[in-house]
């Protein structure tokens, strides 16, 4: 079944309006029959199962049939330094390191963290989130690092760390409805500089085997375990 989000202004007692690119893409690409179902989500813990009720000018009315609470989010709030939604990420913030310089200014960067959270919204409905992850604008390392002060727990996958046992203890200790910051390193790894600040900040160097991994497996290797370790 097609989930799809909307503002909570356009849910109203039976009804749910569905209209901009939303409405396009159930009109002009689903091509969608009155009377199919789909799922909609403001964002919030309820979800909505509608049916399609009619097509007007400008926007689709979606008949409320039920509204129930979803558990499909984590129990914690994950901010993933890096990238990945369909694995519950809460937020995901891009970071210029020293070994990886994102150069991105004025309209060039607001293109881009657009295009950035399309994609976003795109994977959280097909992977039935009920809230899409915000996309952040790009950071240097070290502002990067106090925001992740406000979290409660830090972690940074770091080849050089050592101890898989002191990394299952580190992740097992970790609560639900604690927020979780996750710092992945660029290709070239972390500069030990930056590992320093991270660490004298209160983050957590952990370890994601012997082997090394691209930065892109690094990323969902740490959300698959913590999704393992979180999930109700």
């Amino acid at each position: 079944m097609y989930r799809f989000f909307v503002e909570p202004s356009q849910v109203e007692e039976h009804v749910i309006r569905i209209h901009g690119t939303d409405m396009n893409h159930i009109k002009n690409v689903l091509r969608m029959k009155i009377g199919e179902e789909i799922l909609i989500s403001t964002g919030e813990k309820t979800e909505y199962t509608c049916y399609i009720e009619a097509y007007e000018e400008e926007e689709v009315l979606a008949h409320i049939m039920y509204a129930q609470e979803a558990g499909y989010e984590l129990a914690s709030r994950i901010y993933l330094f890096q990238k990945a939604v369909e694995l519950g990420v809460h937020r995901i913030i891009p970071v210029a390191t020293k070994r990886a310089v994102v150069r991105l200014e004025g309209k060039k960067e607001e293109n881009k963290q657009r295009r950035w959270q399309a994609i976003s919204e795109s994977a959280a409905k097909q992977s039935k989130r009920m809230y899409v992850p915000e996309i952040s604008h790009v950071m240097s390392f070290k502002d990067a690092v106090q925001y992740a002060q406000e979290l409660d727990v830090i972690l940074l996958p770091y080849e050089r760390a050592r101890g898989m046992q002191e990394t299952k203890e580190i992740i097992g200790k970790i609560k639900p409805g604690q927020s979780v910051g996750i710092f992945i390193g660029p290709e070239g790894g972390f500069d030990e500089k930056e590992v320093e600040l991270a660490m004298e900040q209160g983050a957590k160097a952990i370890t994601l085997g012997k082997r090394i991994l691209r930065t892109e497996t690094a990323g969902l290797t740490v959300l698959s375990v913590l999704m393992f370790a979180l999930e109700e």
